[in-house]
């Protein structure tokens, strides 16, 4: 016994000697008399504490005290005491003054366990009684209940033997409450439940691995410990295995790609799979709760670095919040995918071809869109290759705007020298072009350089296959300016030289051999002044047109071997005319004469014209002589047929 308690214990035996020796005095002075005051009814019930013997159950024996015979009647009082709980076993040494609190012998109606009880307990008002004294901390819906709603006989005067006012409840809750649950999920309900709702629900230990914090505050236990799964509350609850605790991939699925997650997890020195909460915080609502954050170096891992130009940038201008899935806000686009948030300014043009996979960083930079670094060597990538005089042109040159509304035209510029460049020669060589395999630069590159139209090597132009006329001869000798003329300013089409047309009058068709007199006399004057253009020849003749009957390009000198003189002049050589040279009667001449011809005439086709008359006249019929009549020209004269 400890030595606070042992002067109280013998003021009690003091106290209970003396009560003795009182008692027995008035029992031998005075037996008839009876005690103090009347019991309470309480005690007044009992028959063993009737009579004056009946004095010593309460205030002990020789060999007890008062305190003792208390507790020998209230045992559970005496179990508080021992163990140091409920309302007397808090109270310590002044437990076992219980007349302090309980005094009897004011009459029947006296309350033993009133007011004033509680008071000397240290409990002003019963009625706000802290449960906490006795080890039940009571809240919610307890505070709410009156005292009978639980100790039935709080407020009954005199309890029947074996009854308690408030002892003999116990706190486990399905003292009062049926359990749903039917002992699976064992007995402590106060680990899920409060006292406030069945409804609200409190997780002991939750917070060690997820907070119910946020979206995760409203849950039904069941939405994630469902009956019969691994994490069922009847395997958290009654098993003592309990499985591993789940990381937010077990049950959430993560729209996020795999380098994203391992990113940030890195960042974070965090398992891949545990990653969600170093942007995700147990007090957001949502997944997309307005207090997430994502910082720059976060970003960064996800492919997309914000510098500039997207530093300074706002997440809902990328991120658009009306979008109702992840997959729409966030896309998964790329720093060089300008055309995912850009309206593209050139409508698609560059979607095909050489630069479409590269996307608009090929031509622009990532910082800014101007100025471009589109390059020489870049546009021979487009299959048109910028040389000589394309080299000076500007863009807008070839690439233009047809309303100032409508995106520069690229894509199907035209390329070909005739669709930016005026047919020079009129559509003069088209018919002849279809003969040929076409040319991807444009027929006009067949002859022309990129440096500048005048520029055209003269012995590749293969002048009979382009117009009908070859070159022989003593033409192959003359320059082109021979026949077209040059001109020291072009002209509207760009023209520098002239047409053959121009200077001879019109060519012949390209397409129909050349009719006699048209082709050298489109050129040169006939010194023969259409003498010879004579219709009805032979077919020996007929693949020959005008001067090419009798002269080639080499010189108009040299005559075909094959002159018919009798079909062309209607005087046959025969005889000693057919051994005559041509000189004989064509006297050459030293300078050719205004027509260009270089032989002179014959004087006629009459024997006369040429030879003397021997005979003076003689035998003139009509006033013509008729040598042939009499003489012959294959021998001579003095030979008469």
């Amino acid at each position: 016994m400890s030595d606070e308690r042992r002067p109280l214990v013998r003021l009690n035996l003091v106290i209970a000697f003396f009560s003795l020796v009182g008692v027995a005095t008035v029992a031998v002075v005075d037996g008839g008399r009876t005690s103090p005051g009347t019991l309470s009814s309480v005690h007044g019930q009992l028959e063993e504490l009737q009579g004056r013997m009946g004095c010593a159950e309460c205030h002990g024996g020789w060999f007890s005290s008062m305190s003792k015979a208390c507790l020998d009647c209230h045992v559970p009082i005496a179990e508080q005491m021992d163990v140091g709980t409920g309302l007397h076993g808090r109270l310590g040494a002044d437990a076992a003054r219980c007349a302090a609190c309980h005094s009897d012998h004011h009459g029947e109606a006296f309350d033993l366990i009133g007011r004033h009880s509680f008071v000397r307990a240290g409990v002003p008002d019963p009625e706000a009684f802290d449960h906490a004294l006795i080890g039940f901390e009571m809240s919610g819906k307890h505070t709410e209940l009156a005292c009978t709603e639980c100790h039935e006989h709080a407020e009954v005067k005199v309890l029947t033997p074996g009854t308690f006012r408030f002892l003999g409840l116990v706190q486990s809750c399905a003292s009062c409450h049926d359990d749903p649950h039917e002992g699976l999920l064992g007995s402590s309900c106060s680990d899920c439940h409060t006292q406030t709702s069945f409804d609200e629900h409190i997780a002991i230990g939750h917070d060690e691995h997820l907070p119910l914090l946020g979206g995760h505050a409203a849950l039904d236990c069941r939405s994630c410990h469902a009956a019969g799964e691994p994490h069922a509350l009847e395997v958290l609850l009654g098993s003592l295995r309990k499985p591993d605790a789940r990381g937010c991939i077990d049950c959430h699925d993560s729209p996020h790609a795999k380098e994203f997650l391992r990113g940030t997890a890195r960042l974070a020195r965090l398992a891949p799979d545990a990653s969600c909460q170093s942007c995700h915080a147990h007090e957001h609502e949502t997944f997309r709760d307005e207090r997430l954050e994502l910082t720059r170096a976060q970003h960064a891992t996800s492919g997309f670095a914000l510098v500039a130009p997207h530093a300074e940038l706002a997440c809902a201008q990328c991120h658009d919040p009306a979008e109702a899935s992840f997959a729409a806000r966030h896309p998964g686009r790329s720093a060089d995918s300008c055309a995912a948030c850009h309206e593209d300014p050139h409508a698609g043009q560059f979607d095909d071809g050489p630069f479409a996979a590269q996307g608009c960083i090929a031509c622009h930079a990532r910082e800014a869109f101007d100025p471009h670094h589109f390059d020489v060597d870049m546009h021979a990538r487009t299959g048109f290759a910028l040389m000589e005089s394309h080299l000076a042109a500007d863009c807008d040159a070839c690439h233009v705007q047809t309303t100032p509304d409508a995106p520069r035209t690229f894509a199907g510029t035209a390329s070909r020298c005739e669709d930016c460049h005026t047919d020079a020669h009129a559509g003069f060589f088209d018919a002849r072009a279809a003969k040929f395999e076409p040319i991807e630069a444009g027929e006009c590159a067949r002859c022309h350089q990129a440096t500048r139209f005048g520029d055209v090597a003269e012995h590749s132009f293969d002048h009979d296959a382009w117009t009908g006329f070859p070159i022989l001869g003593a033409h192959a000798a003359e320059g082109c300016a021979a026949c077209h003329q040059r001109s020291p300013v072009a002209d509207a089409t760009g023209r520098t030289f002239g047409r053959a047309a121009e200077l001879f009058g019109p060519l012949p068709s390209l397409d129909t051999p050349h009719a006699a007199g048209q082709a050298c006399a489109t050129c040169h004057a006939d010194p023969h002044q259409g003498v010879f253009d004579r219709q009805g020849l032979p077919a020996l003749y007929e693949d020959r047109a005008g001067c090419a009957r009798c002269h080639n390009e080499s010189s108009f000198r040299s005559l075909l071997p094959d002159f018919n003189h009798g079909l062309w002049t209607g005087f046959a050589l025969t005889g000693n005319h057919a051994r005559a040279d041509c000189s004989a009667c064509h006297a050459p001449l030293r300078t050719a004469d205004a027509s260009g011809r270089t032989w002179e005439r014959a004087k006629g086709s009459s024997c006369h014209d040429c030879h003397a008359d021997v005979h003076a006249g003689q035998f003139e019929v009509a006033g013509r002589t008729d040598c042939a009549q009499c003489h012959q020209d294959t021998e001579s004269f003095t030979k008469r047929s």
